[in-house]
């Protein structure tokens, strides 16, 4: 049973997550743009991960004995993935950005206020290591964090099959899997991506003419998320932020996934905030991950005053003549999502009130 499902049964009546008793939902996952402003995150890049695999024989090859006289697996896996994305960054699959929803001038204004360093980010991510050719893809912060957090991106993992080892070897591998895959926004779908990543590969590899077996597999899909930050969980993580650090925190998004928060909201009928403790240079998934002292006794301040903060919110309304009282459920329809238009929120359409 892996976590969504677990979820899900505890989310059924008289359980832990009971909707009926659950208002709202925090996660603490994520990190700061910078290493001292605080951050609350309200938006979370989905994931769609591929692996394909290409056969050219049932056992591995000699490339002195063999080489020259048949189609490789290797070569035939390297055409196709270096096809999917040019050095640029630029996703070269037709069709992959037609659903993406247009950047507003309010997203754009939100970046001025984050808290993020070029320089330092270079130290982040290990760049600096290239000396004085060390540069990203675009020159701005407001560019490199809309690309990390509002565009997709399709990333090259690794080839599985092949010899990795030390030392040299001759093998022709029989078969190998490359693994990639795009991070995807608003209004994006793991099935239409999925759709357009197929017909590109197999249009692909019918170019190359080659007597290989090619397979793609989508190996998994997390959709992304994205909340209004004007709704009351927000509202009550920011007062809890000014009161823990004492400063207003800056919204962010995240280029990360984290699919189990849209299956917390749907589950629980409730909104959720992303409440990050971690500093940017904290190393998530890499040699040496660490979260600072500091970091870590203000994420139990600014947590302690965040369940402070939600107390305070409006108490349940009573209902008139004894009814059943009107509570968050009922009274908190704006964080409920559009069904027509995905990043609104509270909407009064026709198609949002069946239920």
């Amino acid at each position: 049973m892996g976590l969504p499902q677990l979820v899900q049964r505890l989310g059924a009546p008289g359980q832990f997550l009971d909707p009926a008793a659950v208002d709202f939902v925090c996660i603490s996952d994520n990190y700061y743009t910078g290493k001292t402003k605080p951050c609350l995150t309200h938006g979370l890049r989905g994931n769609v991960y591929f692996h394909l695999e290409v056969l050219c024989s049932s056992k591995d090859m000699h490339s002195g004995v063999i080489g020259g006289s048949v189609h490789e697996a290797m070569t035939d896996c390297v055409h196709l993935m270096a096809s999917l994305v040019d050095p640029s960054g630029k996703i070269l699959v037709e069709g992959i950005h037609d659903d993406i929803a247009p950047v507003t001038e309010h997203e754009r204004a939100s970046v001025a206020n984050v808290e993020f360093d070029i320089e330092e980010y270079k130290k982040d991510t290990g760049i600096d290591v290239l000396g004085k050719k060390a540069r990203f893809l675009y020159d701005s912060k407001e560019e490199i964090l809309m690309h990390r957090w509002r565009y997709p991106t399709l990333s090259l993992h690794g080839i599985e099959g092949a010899f990795s080892g030390t030392g040299s070897k001759t093998v022709i591998p029989a078969k190998v899997t490359g693994k990639f895959s795009i991070r995807i926004v608003p209004n994006m779908s793991p099935e239409a991506v999925h759709a357009a990543v197929r017909k590109h590969v197999e249009a692909q590899f019918a170019k190359l003419g080659s007597a290989c077996q090619m397979k793609l597999t989508m190996a998994k899909a997390g959709n992304w998320w994205y909340r209004d930050p004007d709704d009351p969980n927000f509202k009550a993580a920011a007062a809890a932020t000014v009161r823990a650090h004492g400063q207003e925190p800056a919204l962010t998004r995240e280029g990360g996934s984290i699919p189990i928060t849209e299956v917390f909201e749907a589950v629980c009928d409730a909104s959720c905030v992303l409440i990050p403790i971690g500093a940017s240079d904290d190393g998530a998934h890499s040699q040496n991950e660490k979260l600072d002292r500091k970091n870590y006794f203000n994420g139990i301040k600014t947590l302690g005053c965040y369940v402070d903060e939600l107390a305070k919110l409006v108490p349940p309304v009573p209902a008139p003549f004894g009814g059943d009282p009107v509570g968050d459920k009922r009274r908190n329809a704006k964080r409920r999502r559009c069904k027509i238009d995905l990043m609104a929120f509270g909407c009064d359409c026709l198609d949002c009130q069946v239920d």
